[in-house]
């Protein structure tokens, strides 16, 4: 679930101060400590709520377990995310089974679909016909003019749409990350995935169906994947989302591309925890591999860089960063202008 980590080269000449400072300050060693008591407590904390599940029992007061059902299976989540940017071990073929593990056989989200889709992410954030995450689907964060012919009425209702649906489209976010899994893995015959897939939505629904009777194991799983998908949805969101948009032709240096396109979302432990660290987006783009605990260090640096060399360091709030991508969506959104930031050599 990651992209590759890239070189100096990539950087830029102008951007070898950071990363060589970023190194100075071992913040890309991996960290096997945390990550071992990390995987450790979230996956107790998975087993954990499914045990609650089963002694709560055939109740509707069950479906209250959706929502902590929802947190644990999107913290797993992080930890796939984690393993595919080789972020907890040095060993790539311990990444992909923590990957494998806690995508494909705990949540249902296929691992060797996601990697390729987000590397692709990673590589070209916010850029028109390059990054997977921009412009599809029926809220599309797109830009441009919408064009003269009857697909531009549909262009112009989705437009219009976005921003009321944002939330709603959110709740079916989990069902199309397991559709779209599934299509992958038959379409690449990724024997392994599929078993592993197979495996989860048997043990998924069987636990719930013995639990619950029919009606009340069907509201459980609408609800709890309705949840998962919102709160996934939600950790990803101000990410990007709202931010200035790579024309297609653009030709921008990585770091400042990294920079100008991403947000961090500051509040605290407790948002660190709650976006698995996503919310130092600006680090992790700039250093895919860093282990996530080195972000909160890495913020520092990385910010009195952008001052230094005159790079707008965007960061903001958690409800303020909510605000722009609701505005992003309701209102044409800012293209970044190549001009400014040109290629390093």
């Amino acid at each position: 679930m990651g992209a590759p980590a890239l070189g100096l080269a990539q950087l830029g000449d102008q951007y070898r101060e950071l990363a060589d400072e970023i190194r100075r300050a071992g913040l890309l060693e991996k960290r096997p400590l945390y990550y071992a008591m990390k995987v450790g407590w979230t996956v107790g904390a998975f087993a954990l709520v499914w045990v609650g599940f089963v002694l709560v029992g055939n109740s509707w007061a069950t479906l209250a377990v959706t929502p902590a059902l929802a947190v644990v299976f999107t913290q797993v989540v992080f930890l796939g995310h984690d393993a595919g940017h080789q972020q907890i071990s040095r060993s790539r073929r311990t990444n992909r089974l923590l990957g494998l593990l806690t995508g494909n056989a705990l949540t249902g989200m296929s691992f060797g679909w996601w990697v390729p889709k987000h590397n692709a992410h990673h590589a070209y954030p916010n850029q028109l016909g390059r990054d997977p995450d921009l412009g599809g689907g029926l809220v599309g964060f797109t830009a441009g003019s919408p064009a003269p012919h009857p697909a531009g009425l549909a262009i112009r209702l989705r437009t219009r749409l976005q921003g009321p649906l944002f939330l709603p489209v959110l709740l079916l976010q989990g069902l199309g990350l397991h559709v779209t899994g599934v299509q992958s893995v038959l379409r690449r015959h990724a024997v392994i995935e599929a078993v592993l897939l197979s495996a989860n939505a048997i043990a998924y629904l069987t636990a719930v169906f013995w639990v619950l009777s029919p009606a009340r194991a069907l509201a459980f799983v609408v609800l709890q994947q309705g949840l998962f998908g919102l709160y996934l949805g939600c950790t990803f969101a101000p990410n990007h989302k709202g931010m200035p948009i790579v024309p297609s032709d653009a030709d921008i240096g990585f770091a400042r591309r990294q920079v100008a396109t991403a947000r961090d979302v500051v509040g605290g432990r407790f948002v660190t925890l709650a976006f698995g660290g996503l919310n130092y987006q600006i680090e992790h783009h700039l250093f895919p591999a860093m282990p996530r605990p080195n972000l909160v260090p890495a913020q520092r640096i990385v910010r009195a860089f952008c001052h230094r060399h005159g790079v707008t360091y965007n960061e903001s709030g958690v409800v303020a960063s909510y605000r722009m991508v609701l505005r992003g969506l309701a209102s044409p959104t800012l293209m970044l202008d190549p001009g400014v930031d040109r290629p390093s050599a």
